[in-house]
């Protein structure tokens, strides 16, 4: 399995880190099979606050998903459907365990040329091992 680095907004990031967002809301999901979610605070941050591991994810209508998991969306019902306009499905990553950084890490540390990614990247197990991850014990 693989990892992915996921850019999310601050607020929503820290919402994940608090347990008050249960869910993260995307228009695409990932093609391979993932196991460690890294969450990377966007701007003006720019760090990697921690990790989630996924429960479970779901397809729906976005119509569908809010029904599902507005009360542990932590979004408005504004902001979501202005996310999901002109998109017929979409996913819900439901939150299981969330690991948050002792000291925040900046992915170009670790990356060569990182460039924060539009939605995700992957990262290999390789680069996790050989990075200021291990000594987290992630």
């Amino acid at each position: 399995m693989t990892s992915v680095i996921l850019s999310i907004k601050p607020i929503y990031a820290q919402a994940i880190i608090e347990g008050t967002k249960k869910v993260e809301f995307r228009k695409k999901i990932f093609k391979r099979e993932v196991e460690k979610i890294f969450i990377y605070s966007s701007t003006p941050k720019k760090m990697m606050i921690g990790y989630f591991t996924i429960l479970d994810i779901v397809e729906d209508t976005p119509i569908n998903l809010w029904n599902e998991f507005k009360e542990v969306g932590g979004i408005s019902e504004k902001d979501f459907f202005e996310y999901y306009k002109n998109v017929e499905k979409g996913f819900s990553i439901k939150i299981n365990e969330v690991v948050k950084f002792e000291k925040e890490i900046d992915p170009e540390d670790f990356i060569e040329e990182f460039c924060a990614p539009q939605s995700y990247i992957y990262i290999e197990e390789k680069t996790t091992a050989n990075s200021g991850f291990k000594k987290l014990g992630v």
